[in-house]
């Protein structure tokens, strides 16, 4: 999961945004560093991706990828995710549009910056202002934020290729998608990943 899904399971479980988005960023228990909420949302974002790691049609989906981009296919799928969400949003959540919900995120989570890990912070500068949640709906937005990280990160250069896998498989990718992610929406309105708090 990426930034967006990873709020919007927050949102559904009334768990921290903060803790949620950021927990990337914070390494080890987070206990006793950031409030009890915030460190709730770090073990929720944790146990979502263990989830979808583990997860038999997340599986699935990594096997649409050539062999030679499987290895990176995982973040590859996170960013997918969040590209199916973002467009699909009105469809999944009707409740609340997506640049409300957004505009929402970024007013919960920006006061509470200085308080966070200076990458987190720095991810931040970019991540509202340039709108990423909301462009992700673009495939060829995916395929920009792929190719920036591979650019950023040589031993991940394989994520360039992986867009052209993820167009080929676009429709398999996106129903695997809508079999998914709604369990995940029922997961975490059932508070099943509130619950698990192991590191």
């Amino acid at each position: 999961m990426n930034y967006l899904a990873h709020l919007h399971l927050a949102h559904l479980a009334n768990s921290s945004l903060l803790g949620n988005i950021m927990a990337d960023y914070v390494r080890g228990n987070p206990a006793g560093l950031y409030s009890p909420e915030i460190v709730a949302g770090i073990f929720m974002h944790r146990a979502v991706d263990r989830t979808t790691d583990t997860h038999p049609l997340v599986k699935d989906a990594k096997a649409l990828f050539r062999e030679e981009y499987r290895r990176v296919a995982p973040i590859t799928l996170d960013l997918v995710w969040d590209h199916f969400l973002s467009l699909h949003w009105s469809t999944l959540e009707p409740a609340i549009s997506l640049t409300d919900f957004v505009r929402h995120c970024r007013k919960t989570i920006e006061p509470q910056l200085c308080h966070t890990p200076e990458k987190f912070q720095e991810l931040n500068e970019f991540l509202w202002p340039q709108q990423w949640l909301i462009r992700y709906a673009d495939k060829n937005y995916i395929g920009k934020s792929l190719n920036g990280m591979a650019k950023r990160r040589p031993k991940l250069s394989a994520l360039s290729g992986s867009f052209n896998d993820f167009l080929s498989q676009y429709d398999a990718l996106e129903s695997i998608f809508f079999q998914f992610y709604p369990q995940m929406m029922v997961n975490a309105l059932q508070q099943n990943f509130v619950q698990d708090v192991t590191i």
